[in-house]
């Protein structure tokens, strides 16, 4: 069963110190739950005949607090990249601030 994201968004007051202590648990056991493995695909249409399948990508819709999970060790992992300086400053992808423009301007001029 999925909770919604409008009734998280409500009660976030009330459940961020429950999330964090959930989140907290699982990456000190390095545990992504079974259940946060599964996705809803859907097929979206993009351009052609629509009988064609090769005319579809799929869509994975996932569940909230697997998206949760995800974004909390994503910037976790992020902070602990860029404190210890072991990304390379030619890294724009996934880091703020840090835009496809950056990266074309760096790469024309250094190149």
């Amino acid at each position: 069963m999925n909770i919604s994201t409008k009734i998280l968004k409500i009660t976030v007051p009330c459940i961020t110190s429950f999330v964090n202590y959930i989140c907290n648990k699982l990456l000190s056991k390095g545990i992504f739950p079974y259940r946060l493995k599964f996705s809803l695909i859907n097929p979206l249409y993009t351009k052609g005949s629509k009988l064609d399948t090769a005319n579809y990508r799929p869509i994975s819709l996932l569940t909230t607090f697997s998206k949760i999970l995800e974004k909390v060790m994503q910037t976790r992992l992020l902070n602990h990249l860029t404190k210890c300086n072991i990304l390379t400053k030619e890294q724009f992808g996934f880091r703020s601030k840090l835009t496809t423009a950056n990266a074309t301007y760096v790469f024309t001029t250094k190149f």
